[in-house]
């Protein structure tokens, strides 16, 4: 799931998100180290944990940690606080891991570094989305540990690096449900944006539908006679009337989107349906030079749907994979049984095909990879194919062709017989 870092909303999010981790990071530092240096200290006066203020790099690492906050301040103003994060934790990882080396490598102190910020950065991690920070995070936590261990040949450091790969398991749980919750909102967030084009659609075509109907019929009508009287005269009726029928074909295709026919199911022959369908495109793919092969897996069961919608299905596919094949080609239509309860029909052009990006923008309103098309026809497919419990996916690779594959239930989910 990518999304842009650019929008202002999550750069907003994302400050949010900084200073939450930035207040409580410091919260949790101050405190883990005021209570193990000031409050606990051992008989001999020092402190209870190797990590004092006067080993390793003293009061340095103080200094350190507590100056990378005017970096962050300028980040956030700057507008990048995408980059703290990142900052943050690679600055304690190295400082962490160069301090506690100074103090124990040559000696025999039993090692007990660790600090209560790495628990919060593997824990905080999730809060950010970033699949990458919190790899980051939790690979740069354990490598330190192995290094430790490799470095310091001490096995008391294999307990703590168990830990944190058990606290890095569930911090990426959390991680995917936050995923997963992100993605079902954008999926509903989608759906209700399709529905709200499909409602503008609708009540667009419920308002000049019919108007645009009656003066279509009237100038077809005028026009077919004007052709009749005059047939050796004018080159440019034969156009008028396919320009017509390309208007009119829109308008039933926005009528049927703000109004759509009731579904009378009945039990149907699918190798009647596509001989229909290729009866009606043969013309223009002799025009184009395209041949159509079919494939049926023997005998096939009826299949229950509304025959007449189903045509209307196949004649836009059909008609789409030969406006992809100007130069001529070869369109297969293969249909077969599966596992007995469902049937495949694939239809598969040797086209221009489709790029990559815009397969999955296929069937939305108005959205089509043609020059002349509205994308309309696609998207009356796509709700005839949901009307009837059917599923339609697109395969394409450009200059090598398209494959569309529908899969529709063989009987009606409710019981029709």
């Amino acid at each position: 799931m990518k999304v842009s870092t650019t929008s202002p909303r999550l750069i907003l999010e994302e400050k949010k998100a900084i200073i939450l981790f930035l207040g409580l990071f410091y919260t949790f530092y101050i405190i883990y180290e005021f209570i193990y240096f000031y409050l606990f200290p051992n008989p001999s006066g020092g402190s209870v944990i190797a990590n004092k203020p006067n080993e390793g790099l003293g009061l340095w690492v103080y200094l350190i940690i507590f100056g990378l906050i005017p970096i962050s301040v300028f980040f956030i103003k700057k507008g990048n606080p995408y980059i703290i994060k990142y900052f943050y934790i690679y600055s304690f990882l190295f400082l962490d891991l160069f301090h506690n080396i100074i103090i124990y490598l040559g000696t025999n102190k039993p090692f007990s570094a660790g600090h209560i910020v790495e628990v919060l950065f593997i824990l905080f991690s999730p809060i950010f989305i970033n699949k990458r920070y919190f790899w980051t995070v939790s690979l740069g936590m354990v490598l330190k540990y192995i290094i430790f261990l490799i470095v310091l040949q001490d096995t008391r450091i294999i307990f703590p690096m168990i830990i944190y790969i058990i606290i890095c398991v569930i911090a990426f749980i959390i991680l995917i449900r936050f995923y997963s919750y992100i993605g079902s909102l954008i999926e509903v967030h989608e759906e209700l944006r399709r529905k709200e084009k499909l409602a503008v659609i609708g009540q667009m075509a419920a308002g000049i539908g019919h108007e645009i109907r009656n003066p279509l019929s009237s100038l077809k009508g005028f026009t077919q006679l004007q052709q009749e009287r005059y047939p050796n005269t004018n080159d440019f009726y034969p156009i008028m009337i396919q320009e017509i029928d390309r208007i009119n074909s829109i308008v039933n295709d926005l009528m049927y989107l703000g109004k759509p026919k009731e579904i009378k199911f009945n039990k149907a022959n699918i190798e009647e349906i596509i001989a229909y369908t290729l009866s009606i495109t043969q013309q223009q793919a002799e025009r184009q030079g395209v041949t159509v092969e079919t494939k049926i897996a023997g005998p096939l069961p009826p299949l229950d749907c509304d025959s007449f919608q189903l045509k209307q299905v196949f004649i836009n596919l059909i008609k789409n994979a030969i406006e992809s094949m100007p130069n001529g080609g070869r369109i297969t239509i293969d249909v077969k049984v599966l596992k007995g309860k469902k049937m495949n029909i694939s239809i598969q052009d040797e086209g221009c095909g489709i790029d990559e990006k815009s397969i999955p923008n296929i069937g939305e309103p108005f959205y089509t990879t043609k020059t002349e098309g509205t994308g309309l026809g696609l998207m009356v497919s796509n709700q005839i194919i949901q009307d009837h419990h059917g599923e339609i996916a697109i395969e394409s690779i450009l200059e090598k062709g398209t494959l569309v594959s529908l899969t529709f239930p063989l009987s009606h989910p409710n019981g029709l017989k």
